[in-house]
């Protein structure tokens, strides 16, 4: 009896080779990235391909090749909604390309990121790390190991996409400052976060620019729930404004004032940071910064397949910055004038 036929089993990659007359590699750059064949070949190869009823298989083809086609996207809190844009823009831009994402939460804790991008990475090629919680000694080292692209962290020598929130936060510190407030208090995310520290820096100097005074409450979690504990440290400052972390303690931090009876704005305004879904749903509207968050995954993904599939590219060291603006609701008003210093200038107050 003669040898098993391509008839009898699933044809493969071996099997459109020996049919187009060319070497396995070459059929599997020819299917997986067109462009880098030569037009008469690739035709040849493609034909060989339909009359085997050959199938792709992602397993086999990483086999052979050392590619998943798939790409991990972490997160640190997949709950929280400033993720979700991150996630859509990933998401377009991988299907795009024909890319699978594997989504993975790392729960606000360093240890199980880097436990997870080692536990994980045959299953991918490469990843995106949004607002990673990994020291800049140790993503650097494991951007020496993984083809990365970090969103929100701008570690030496590894590619990202910045969303420069601190110069948002400045613009907040301006906006404030013109409608009579004279102290800024700062509601602090996780210790862990590196943006934390950058907004944080961004206020105290533009504070510091504008004559005004500043100060810290926390750190508190970058969630709704820990808003009430914000908004009480807070109001025992005495300060009539304050910029949080993010929206989501912002929101939080809205809720405990009502209860309090603070009025937003009229006793205290309040800016949130990233302009999620809901911010402008809240009583009142929040004011907040608003950033191209979905642009900033898509902006990651493409940075990130350039380099994969381009193997003989030296590593990268592309870094985008993209903008962001403040929205102005009316979660911020005037200065109420019994807690706040006189205004310099004739005529206000």
């Amino acid at each position: 009896m003669g040898p098993m036929s391509t008839q009898d089993r699933p044809a493969t990659l071996a099997d459109v080779a020996a049919a187009s007359g060319v070497a396995t590699s070459t059929v599997s750059r020819a299917l997986s990235n067109p462009g880098r064949v030569n037009a008469v070949t690739r035709e040849r190869i493609e034909r060989a391909a339909r009359e085997l009823n050959y199938i792709p298989n992602s397993q086999a083809r990483a086999l052979t090749s050392g590619r998943t086609r798939c790409i991990a996207v972490v997160v640190s809190d997949i709950t929280n909604p400033f993720y979700f844009g991150i996630i859509r823009g990933t998401q377009q831009q991988l299907k795009a390309a024909g890319y699978t994402q594997l989504l993975v939460d790392t729960e606000e804790s360093d240890e199980l990121e880097d436990g997870m991008l080692h536990k994980l990475r045959r299953s991918f090629d490469g990843a995106i790390l949004a607002a990673s919680r990994l020291t800049d000694r140790r993503l650097t080292a494991v951007a020496d190991e993984i083809p990365l692209v970090a969103i929100n962290r701008q570690p030496r020598g590894v590619p990202n996409v910045f969303i420069d929130t601190p110069n948002g936060i400045e613009q907040a510190v301006g906006h404030l400052v013109s409608l009579g407030h004279r102290q800024i208090v700062y509601a602090a995310g996780p210790e862990t976060s590196w943006s934390n520290e950058r907004r944080w820096r961004a206020l105290v100097r533009a504070a510091n620019s504008y004559g005004v005074a500043s100060l810290r409450v926390g750190p508190f979690a970058p969630r709704q729930y820990a808003g009430a504990a914000a908004a009480d440290a807070v109001i025992n400052t005495g300060s009539t404004a304050c910029i949080a972390f993010n929206d989501l303690l912002a929101i939080g931090m809205l809720a405990r004032f009502r209860e309090r009876g603070v009025d937003v704005p009229g006793d205290l305004s309040l800016v949130g940071c990233d302009d999620i879904f809901g911010a402008d749903f809240c009583n009142p509207p929040l004011t907040t910064l608003t950033a191209p968050i979905e642009h900033a995954g898509r902006t990651a993904v493409a940075m990130l397949l350039a380099r994969l599939d381009d193997d003989a590219a030296p590593v990268s060291r592309q870094a985008t910055t993209l903008p962001t603006h403040l929205t102005v609701r009316a979660s911020t008003g005037p200065a109420p004038v019994s807690r706040s210093e006189p205004a310099p200038q004739k005529g206000r107050g």
